[in-house]
Protein backbone atom coordinates (compact mmCIF):
# COMPACT_ATOMS: atom_id res chain seq x y z
CA UNK A 1 0.00 0.00 0.00
CA UNK A 2 1.46 3.19 -1.38
CA UNK A 3 2.55 5.65 1.86
CA UNK A 4 0.20 8.57 2.68
CA UNK A 5 1.57 11.98 1.01
CA UNK A 6 1.72 15.24 2.87
CA UNK A 7 -0.16 17.95 0.37
CA UNK A 8 1.41 20.93 2.47
CA UNK A 9 4.96 19.17 1.34
CA UNK A 10 3.78 18.56 -2.27
CA UNK A 11 2.73 21.84 -3.13
CA UNK A 12 5.80 23.54 -1.15
CA UNK A 13 7.49 21.15 -4.10
CA UNK A 14 5.63 22.26 -6.53
CA UNK A 15 5.85 26.03 -5.94
CA UNK A 16 10.07 25.30 -5.82
CA UNK A 17 9.58 24.20 -9.58
CA UNK A 18 7.67 26.84 -10.53
CA UNK A 19 10.53 29.59 -9.31
CA UNK A 20 13.02 27.34 -10.09
CA UNK A 21 11.28 27.21 -14.35
CA UNK A 22 10.86 31.01 -14.02
CA UNK A 23 14.68 31.55 -13.39
CA UNK A 24 15.47 29.08 -15.72
CA UNK A 25 13.36 30.89 -18.59
CA UNK A 26 15.02 33.82 -17.82
CA UNK A 27 19.09 32.47 -18.27
CA UNK A 28 21.06 31.99 -21.51
CA UNK A 29 20.84 28.32 -22.67
CA UNK A 30 24.34 28.12 -21.87
CA UNK A 31 23.96 28.88 -18.24
CA UNK A 32 21.09 26.79 -17.71
CA UNK A 33 23.13 23.67 -18.67
CA UNK A 34 26.14 24.74 -16.70
CA UNK A 35 23.92 24.41 -13.81
CA UNK A 36 22.43 21.23 -14.66
CA UNK A 37 26.19 19.79 -15.32
CA UNK A 38 26.95 20.61 -12.04
CA UNK A 39 23.76 19.54 -10.58
CA UNK A 40 24.78 16.52 -11.85
CA UNK A 41 27.80 15.94 -10.82
CA UNK A 42 26.70 17.01 -7.00
CA UNK A 43 24.18 14.74 -7.49
CA UNK A 44 26.39 11.43 -8.72
CA UNK A 45 28.54 12.62 -5.64
CA UNK A 46 26.65 12.94 -2.77
CA UNK A 47 23.76 10.00 -3.90
CA UNK A 48 25.65 7.19 -2.72
CA UNK A 49 22.48 4.86 -3.84
CA UNK A 50 22.00 5.71 -7.16
CA UNK A 51 25.69 6.34 -7.81
CA UNK A 52 26.09 2.39 -6.68
CA UNK A 53 23.29 1.52 -9.32
CA UNK A 54 25.18 3.33 -12.19
CA UNK A 55 28.85 2.36 -11.84
CA UNK A 56 27.28 -1.38 -11.04
CA UNK A 57 25.09 -1.32 -14.17
CA UNK A 58 27.94 0.19 -16.64
CA UNK A 59 30.47 -2.33 -15.15
CA UNK A 60 28.13 -5.18 -16.30
CA UNK A 61 27.53 -3.76 -19.45
CA UNK A 62 30.70 -2.97 -20.51
CA UNK A 63 33.22 -5.57 -18.66
CA UNK A 64 36.36 -4.63 -20.96
CA UNK A 65 36.05 -0.88 -20.19
CA UNK A 66 38.47 0.49 -17.49
CA UNK A 67 37.42 2.17 -14.70
CA UNK A 68 38.77 5.80 -15.97
CA UNK A 69 35.75 5.41 -18.60
CA UNK A 70 33.22 3.89 -16.70
CA UNK A 71 33.32 6.90 -14.22
CA UNK A 72 33.50 9.09 -17.41
CA UNK A 73 30.32 7.74 -18.58
CA UNK A 74 28.86 7.86 -15.33
CA UNK A 75 29.04 11.09 -14.74
CA UNK A 76 27.86 12.38 -18.32
CA UNK A 77 24.85 10.03 -17.75
CA UNK A 78 23.73 11.99 -14.22
CA UNK A 79 24.05 15.31 -16.26
CA UNK A 80 22.05 13.77 -19.08
CA UNK A 81 18.84 13.11 -16.78
CA UNK A 82 19.29 16.76 -15.25
CA UNK A 83 19.81 17.69 -18.93
CA UNK A 84 16.90 16.21 -19.55
CA UNK A 85 14.48 17.74 -16.58
CA UNK A 86 15.86 21.13 -17.98
CA UNK A 87 14.71 20.36 -21.46
CA UNK A 88 10.97 19.31 -20.31
CA UNK A 89 11.03 23.18 -19.13
CA UNK A 90 12.29 24.64 -22.36
CA UNK A 91 10.64 22.75 -25.02
CA UNK A 92 7.08 24.50 -24.99
CA UNK A 93 8.78 27.96 -25.46
CA UNK A 94 11.51 26.81 -27.98
CA UNK A 95 9.09 23.56 -29.47
CA UNK A 96 6.83 25.31 -32.27
CA UNK A 97 5.26 24.54 -35.25
CA UNK A 98 7.77 27.26 -36.36
CA UNK A 99 10.73 26.85 -34.89
CA UNK A 100 11.19 23.27 -34.39
CA UNK A 101 13.12 22.96 -37.34
CA UNK A 102 15.91 24.80 -35.50
CA UNK A 103 16.47 22.77 -32.61
CA UNK A 104 15.47 19.04 -33.87
CA UNK A 105 16.84 16.81 -36.96
CA UNK A 106 14.91 14.65 -38.01
CA UNK A 107 17.33 12.11 -39.80
CA UNK A 108 15.31 9.41 -42.50
CA UNK A 109 12.61 12.10 -42.26
CA UNK A 110 10.94 11.15 -45.57
CA UNK A 111 10.79 7.27 -44.21
CA UNK A 112 8.98 8.80 -40.36
CA UNK A 113 6.82 11.29 -42.19
CA UNK A 114 5.70 8.18 -45.11
CA UNK A 115 5.16 6.19 -41.53
CA UNK A 116 2.96 8.83 -39.92
CA UNK A 117 0.72 9.53 -43.17
CA UNK A 118 -0.05 5.96 -44.69
CA UNK A 119 -0.41 3.82 -41.27
CA UNK A 120 -4.53 2.72 -41.33
CA UNK A 121 -4.47 0.22 -38.82
CA UNK A 122 -2.82 1.86 -36.12
CA UNK A 123 1.18 2.22 -35.83
CA UNK A 124 3.06 2.08 -32.44
CA UNK A 125 5.92 3.79 -31.85
CA UNK A 126 8.79 3.00 -29.01
CA UNK A 127 11.69 5.19 -27.12
CA UNK A 128 13.56 3.89 -24.03
CA UNK A 129 15.54 5.87 -21.47
CA UNK A 130 18.05 7.21 -24.26
CA UNK A 131 18.85 10.96 -24.73
CA UNK A 132 15.59 12.89 -24.16
CA UNK A 133 12.85 10.30 -25.41
CA UNK A 134 10.16 13.15 -25.02
CA UNK A 135 11.04 15.53 -27.97
CA UNK A 136 10.56 12.80 -30.22
CA UNK A 137 6.76 12.39 -29.38
CA UNK A 138 6.60 16.82 -28.41
CA UNK A 139 7.79 16.72 -32.43
CA UNK A 140 5.49 14.48 -33.68
CA UNK A 141 2.97 16.05 -32.09
CA UNK A 142 3.94 19.62 -33.06
CA UNK A 143 4.40 18.79 -36.77
CA UNK A 144 0.87 17.62 -37.28
CA UNK A 145 0.62 13.79 -35.94
CA UNK A 146 -1.07 13.91 -32.09
CA UNK A 147 -0.02 10.67 -30.19
CA UNK A 148 -1.41 8.88 -27.40
CA UNK A 149 1.51 8.41 -24.73
CA UNK A 150 0.91 5.93 -22.10
CA UNK A 151 2.99 6.91 -18.80
CA UNK A 152 3.00 6.63 -14.62
CA UNK A 153 1.73 9.52 -13.29
CA UNK A 154 4.50 11.38 -10.99
CA UNK A 155 4.00 10.72 -7.11
CA UNK A 156 3.37 14.46 -6.69
CA UNK A 157 -0.25 15.29 -7.99
CA UNK A 158 0.91 18.83 -8.45
CA UNK A 159 4.07 18.34 -9.88
CA UNK A 160 2.31 15.55 -12.28
CA UNK A 161 -0.24 17.83 -13.61
CA UNK A 162 2.20 20.43 -14.85
CA UNK A 163 4.72 18.32 -16.19
CA UNK A 164 1.86 16.76 -17.94
CA UNK A 165 0.23 19.87 -19.37
CA UNK A 166 4.21 20.39 -20.73
CA UNK A 167 3.75 17.38 -22.26
CA UNK A 168 0.93 17.78 -23.43
CA UNK A 169 0.95 21.39 -24.83
CA UNK A 170 1.65 20.03 -28.59
CA UNK A 171 -0.96 17.51 -29.18
CA UNK A 172 -0.05 14.46 -27.08
CA UNK A 173 -2.50 13.00 -24.92
CA UNK A 174 -1.37 10.90 -21.91
CA UNK A 175 -2.99 7.81 -20.72
CA UNK A 176 -1.85 6.86 -17.61
CA UNK A 177 -0.81 3.22 -17.08
CA UNK A 178 -3.59 1.82 -14.58
CA UNK A 179 -6.43 0.98 -16.64
CA UNK A 180 -5.12 1.81 -19.75
CA UNK A 181 -5.65 -1.19 -21.69
CA UNK A 182 -9.29 -0.33 -22.87
CA UNK A 183 -8.23 3.06 -24.46
CA UNK A 184 -5.12 1.86 -25.78
CA UNK A 185 -7.27 -0.71 -27.57
CA UNK A 186 -9.37 2.63 -29.18
CA UNK A 187 -6.73 4.38 -29.98
CA UNK A 188 -5.16 1.51 -32.11
CA UNK A 189 -8.90 0.37 -33.63
CA UNK A 190 -9.05 4.07 -35.48
CA UNK A 191 -5.92 3.79 -36.33
CA UNK A 192 -3.91 6.83 -34.00
CA UNK A 193 -0.35 6.31 -32.82
CA UNK A 194 0.45 4.98 -29.63
CA UNK A 195 3.70 5.51 -27.91
CA UNK A 196 5.57 3.48 -25.24
CA UNK A 197 8.88 3.52 -23.02
CA UNK A 198 9.77 0.40 -23.94
CA UNK A 199 12.65 -0.14 -21.33
CA UNK A 200 10.75 -0.39 -18.12
CA UNK A 201 11.30 -3.07 -15.94
CA UNK A 202 7.91 -5.55 -15.75
CA UNK A 203 8.03 -7.52 -12.83
CA UNK A 204 8.50 -11.36 -11.97
CA UNK A 205 5.60 -11.66 -14.96
CA UNK A 206 7.29 -9.85 -17.81
CA UNK A 207 9.41 -11.59 -20.62
CA UNK A 208 12.82 -11.67 -19.91
CA UNK A 209 14.99 -10.64 -22.78
CA UNK A 210 18.65 -10.22 -23.60
CA UNK A 211 19.71 -6.51 -23.33
CA UNK A 212 23.14 -6.28 -22.36
CA UNK A 213 23.25 -10.02 -22.27
CA UNK A 214 21.58 -10.04 -18.93
CA UNK A 215 18.17 -10.92 -19.07
CA UNK A 216 15.74 -7.66 -18.02
CA UNK A 217 12.19 -8.19 -17.86
CA UNK A 218 9.78 -6.61 -20.25
CA UNK A 219 6.45 -5.66 -20.76
CA UNK A 220 4.26 -8.13 -23.00
CA UNK A 221 1.54 -5.99 -23.81
CA UNK A 222 3.87 -4.25 -26.53
CA UNK A 223 4.36 -6.93 -28.22
CA UNK A 224 0.82 -8.30 -28.21
CA UNK A 225 -0.59 -5.06 -29.40
CA UNK A 226 0.98 -5.24 -32.14
CA UNK A 227 0.53 -8.51 -33.30
CA UNK A 228 -3.73 -8.11 -32.41
CA UNK A 229 -3.23 -5.14 -34.60
CA UNK A 230 -0.61 -6.51 -37.54
CA UNK A 231 0.44 -2.51 -36.80
CA UNK A 232 4.52 -2.12 -37.30
CA UNK A 233 6.29 -1.11 -34.51
CA UNK A 234 8.99 1.94 -34.68
CA UNK A 235 11.72 2.49 -32.27
CA UNK A 236 12.79 6.09 -32.03
CA UNK A 237 15.53 7.21 -30.62
CA UNK A 238 16.28 11.29 -30.01
CA UNK A 239 19.94 11.97 -29.45
CA UNK A 240 20.44 15.13 -27.43
CA UNK A 241 23.92 17.11 -30.21
CA UNK A 242 25.03 19.68 -27.77
CA UNK A 243 24.20 21.79 -24.53
CA UNK A 244 22.23 24.28 -26.75
CA UNK A 245 19.16 22.40 -27.07
CA UNK A 246 19.62 20.85 -30.15
CA UNK A 247 18.54 16.84 -31.23
CA UNK A 248 19.18 14.33 -33.93
CA UNK A 249 15.79 11.81 -33.94
CA UNK A 250 15.56 8.77 -36.06
CA UNK A 251 13.67 5.56 -36.38
CA UNK A 252 16.20 2.99 -35.01
CA UNK A 253 14.18 0.09 -35.99
CA UNK A 254 11.31 -0.51 -37.81
CA UNK A 255 9.72 -4.00 -37.22
CA UNK A 256 7.07 -4.50 -39.63
CA UNK A 257 4.47 -8.05 -39.30
CA UNK A 258 5.59 -9.61 -42.18
CA UNK A 259 8.73 -10.03 -40.28
CA UNK A 260 7.14 -12.03 -37.32
CA UNK A 261 4.58 -14.05 -39.17
CA UNK A 262 6.61 -16.99 -39.61
CA UNK A 263 8.41 -16.67 -36.50
CA UNK A 264 8.14 -19.91 -33.88
CA UNK A 265 7.67 -17.72 -30.97
CA UNK A 266 6.27 -14.34 -32.29
CA UNK A 267 5.49 -12.12 -29.22
CA UNK A 268 9.60 -12.74 -27.89
CA UNK A 269 10.99 -12.21 -31.57
CA UNK A 270 9.50 -8.60 -31.51
CA UNK A 271 10.34 -7.68 -28.20
CA UNK A 272 13.91 -9.04 -28.12
CA UNK A 273 14.28 -7.67 -31.60
CA UNK A 274 13.74 -4.00 -30.44
CA UNK A 275 15.21 -4.43 -27.20
CA UNK A 276 18.16 -5.24 -29.30
CA UNK A 277 17.65 -2.12 -31.65
CA UNK A 278 17.39 0.00 -28.46
CA UNK A 279 20.58 -1.59 -27.04
CA UNK A 280 22.63 -0.81 -30.11
CA UNK A 281 21.55 2.95 -29.73
CA UNK A 282 22.68 3.03 -26.43
CA UNK A 283 26.39 1.30 -27.47
CA UNK A 284 26.66 3.87 -30.15
CA UNK A 285 26.36 6.82 -27.21
CA UNK A 286 26.40 5.37 -23.64
CA UNK A 287 26.62 8.72 -22.05
CA UNK A 288 23.15 9.80 -22.87
CA UNK A 289 21.18 6.42 -21.25
CA UNK A 290 19.62 6.43 -17.67
CA UNK A 291 21.88 3.98 -16.40
CA UNK A 292 20.27 4.98 -12.57
CA UNK A 293 17.61 3.28 -14.24
CA UNK A 294 16.59 -0.17 -12.58
CA UNK A 295 16.34 -1.83 -15.71
CA UNK A 296 17.37 -5.23 -14.40
CA UNK A 297 15.61 -5.08 -10.88
CA UNK A 298 13.64 -8.24 -11.32
CA UNK A 299 15.45 -11.71 -12.17
CA UNK A 300 14.12 -14.55 -14.03
CA UNK A 301 12.64 -17.46 -11.99
CA UNK A 302 15.42 -19.54 -10.19
CA UNK A 303 18.20 -17.07 -10.74
CA UNK A 304 19.93 -15.44 -7.47
CA UNK A 305 18.35 -11.83 -7.10
CA UNK A 306 21.10 -9.15 -7.20
CA UNK A 307 22.24 -7.57 -3.73
CA UNK A 308 20.13 -4.71 -2.83
CA UNK A 309 20.37 -1.18 -4.86
CA UNK A 310 22.36 -3.01 -7.47
CA UNK A 311 19.45 -4.19 -9.65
Amino acid sequence: MAKPRNKYLDYLAYIGLRIFAMFIHMGSLRANYRLAALLGDLLLSLDRYHRRIVLTHLELSFPHWSRQRIEHVARESMRSMLYMGLEVLLTPRLIRSDTWHRYVVLKDNLKIIRLLIQHTKGLVTLTGHFGNWEIAGYVTATIGFPTYTVARPLDNPYVNEYVMGVRQRAGQTIIYKKGAAEQIQEVLARGDIISFVCDQDAGRKGLFVDFFARPASTFKSIGLMAMQFETPLILMCCKRLDEQFHFECWPQRVIYPHEWADKKDPLRWITQEYTAALEQAVRDCPEQYFWAHRRWKHRPRGEQPAPDGIA
